[in-house]
């Protein structure tokens, strides 16, 4: 009889593994956008992916083109997924409530960046969290659903990294650290939209993150650091080196209404052509609003594919069962 309690070495001898280190020229190589500055990247969006909750949805992002043959370089992608489960009765002890609760709960899987992170919720995660369930409170028709609760749950499964694996660790001034988190939020927010309307939530519009940054436009032999400021849509962490502002947006198109901006950077060190400051970031919530716009067309698409596979789902199943009583009669 085997002893459960006892671990057991090997049968065979092991050898140690040996992890190979981050190319040297890793960090001064960054990967060069190629796509336009108007253009983002392409979109995957499925929803229903979790048929145990109440509505599901499956995000990701187009990884930018490698430059490098090295594996330990290639760019890392966005991949997010999110379960909606509700409307569903408050447990007693809550206080009554007329309106629906929104709960918002994001989690970086260990696994989702280069450095691996741990399995217990951070401060960024956690004010991810709430700027979640601000773009999601403008939409959502609460009133209908007294004493009930929602809980939106999101797993981001791959995160963009801050640049290329060399410069991991690296926090200089202007330079990449944190600056996926705005990302991540504009895909969050998307994928979360999707999942409610899924779920078949009540909503008065749709929701659709968006986000645009200030750059510095690279010159020959410069670097990234000494040209000029434009903007871009959708930037990624490995296509920039050197970010100046970023600002993220959840869009509601049909209504024109903004329910959430972020901004985080330094506009003043900005000068779009001697712009002040505030051309500036209205320049950069204008763009952002652009990239939302463009986001919101695959997000109606996705949710027209999954209302029409429903529709043929509860048609089918229609003609099986009269099928099956004429059978029996």
């Amino acid at each position: 009889m085997a002893d459960r309690r006892r671990v057991n070495p090997p049968l065979r001898p092991t050898t140690a593994p040996l992890f190979a280190f981050a190319p040297k020229s890793s960090a001064s190589t960054p990967h060069r956008r190629t796509r336009p500055a108007n253009e983002i990247r392409k979109i995957f969006l499925k929803t229903g992916l979790t048929p145990s909750a109440s509505g599901s949805a499956y995000f990701e992002l187009e990884s930018p083109q490698a430059t490098a043959h090295s594996f330990l370089d290639r760019p890392s992608s966005l991949k997010i997924t999110c379960t909606a489960h509700g409307p569903r009765p408050l447990p007693r002890s809550v206080p009554f409530s007329p309106h629906l609760l929104l709960s918002a709960n994001v989690k970086l899987a260990p696994f989702a960046s280069r450095q691996r992170r741990g399995y217990i919720r951070e401060a960024s995660e956690r004010d991810l969290a709430v700027h979640i369930e601000t773009a999601l409170r403008g939409v959502l028709i609460s009133e209908r659903w007294p004493k009930s609760g929602v809980d939106v749950i999101i797993t981001v499964l791959e995160g963009e990294d801050d640049g290329p694996l060399g410069a991991l660790g690296q926090k200089e001034e202007g330079g990449l650290s944190g600056w996926e988190s705005m990302s991540v939020l504009s895909g969050c927010i998307t994928v979360a939209s999707a999942a409610i309307a899924d779920a078949g939530i009540d909503c008065v519009d749709l929701v659709s993150g968006g986000v645009a940054a200030i750059v510095r436009q690279p010159k020959p032999g410069m670097g990234d650091g000494r040209g000029e400021p434009y903007i871009v849509l959708d930037p990624c962490p490995s296509e920039h080196s050197n970010f100046i502002a970023v600002c993220v947006v959840g869009y509601s198109q049909t209504r024109g209404e903004l329910t959430e901006i972020w901004t985080r950077g330094d506009l003043d060190a900005a000068f779009l052509g001697g712009s002040p400051e505030q051309f500036i970031l209205g320049s950069l919530l204008d763009r952002a609003m652009e990239a939302a716009g463009s986001s919101r067309l695959v997000l109606e698409e996705a949710l027209k594919e999954s209302v029409e596979f429903k529709i043929q789902k509860t048609a089918s199943g229609k003609d099986s069962a009269g099928t099956t009583r004429n059978q029996s009669a």
